[in-house]
């Protein structure tokens, strides 16, 4: 019979083990330069066409903004909503309401980066 610091180990080893590969899961769909930056403009903003989502994100490029609406669409993140009523066609993202759900991903993302940033500052002084 193992005793109980094995079985703790052994515990806490696969608690850890599901923790990484959850964490790569999530990491998968929504890293990268451009992703989370694209989800907090469509929840900021609401509908939003792509020239203006290209202006209001600087330094993506649109094939870069293409590319990356399309991998979100599929997660289910954004979607995209065509006006073919209207001339000339319009087309519009939005955020979906799966995307709220890293809502308070994102803000503690913010608040830690805020307080990194001070952090680093003072250290430098």
């Amino acid at each position: 019979m193992e005793n109980q610091d094995q079985v703790c180990k052994n515990g806490c080893k696969d608690a850890c083990s599901e923790n990484l590969a959850a964490v790569e899961d999530a990491l998968y769909v929504i890293a990268g330069k451009w992703k989370l930056k694209i989800i907090i403009v469509l929840q900021e903003m609401g509908n939003v066409r792509f020239n203006e989502l290209q202006r209001l994100i600087p330094g993506i490029s649109a094939r870069v903004l293409s590319n990356e609406l399309k991998d979100l669409e599929l997660n289910g993140f954004v979607k995209r909503v065509v006006h073919a009523e209207q001339m000339p066609v319009v087309v519009e993202y939005i955020s979906t309401d799966y995307s709220h759900t890293l809502k308070p991903v994102i803000m503690s993302l913010s608040q830690w980066g805020k307080t990194h940033k001070r952090k680093i500052k003072e250290e430098m002084l």
